[in-house]
């Protein structure tokens, strides 16, 4: 059941960058999860502004590539707080933990093929 558009997806992908870039604060990460936060923030509106749907700028990578970069990435935050070793920092692993589980969700939930390219 894919009923998450490519122009709501887009919304939420700016929601999922302002959330990376105000977590360190909100939530008191110490050095390498906040870093760690607020590269991916960076990363993840760069990806956006790329993404060739409707709130795209560039329209450089195509909505389903972006599909399978989030769906790498959404595991990879779950099992981020291991890999970088702050696994005991609870708000940390939590939030980290609970993004991947979002973004999964949404890739999930997301009709890729509700776009062409413009």
């Amino acid at each position: 059941m894919k009923f998450i558009s490519a122009k709501v997806h887009g919304c939420l992908d700016y929601v999922v960058v302002l959330l990376f870039l105000a977590a360190p604060s909100l939530f008191h990460f110490t050095m390498i999860p906040a870093v760690i936060a607020y590269i991916l923030g960076g990363v993840h509106l760069l990806l956006t502004l790329l993404t060739s749907f409707s709130l795209g700028v560039s329209k450089v990578i195509p909505l389903k590539w972006h599909g399978v970069i989030e769906m790498i990435v959404g595991p990879v935050l779950i099992m981020l707080p291991f890999i970088a070793g702050f696994a005991s920092e609870a708000a940390a692993g939590c939030f980290y933990t609970v993004i991947g589980i979002v973004i999964l969700l949404v890739w999930g939930f997301t009709d890729y093929g509700s776009t062409k390219r413009k």
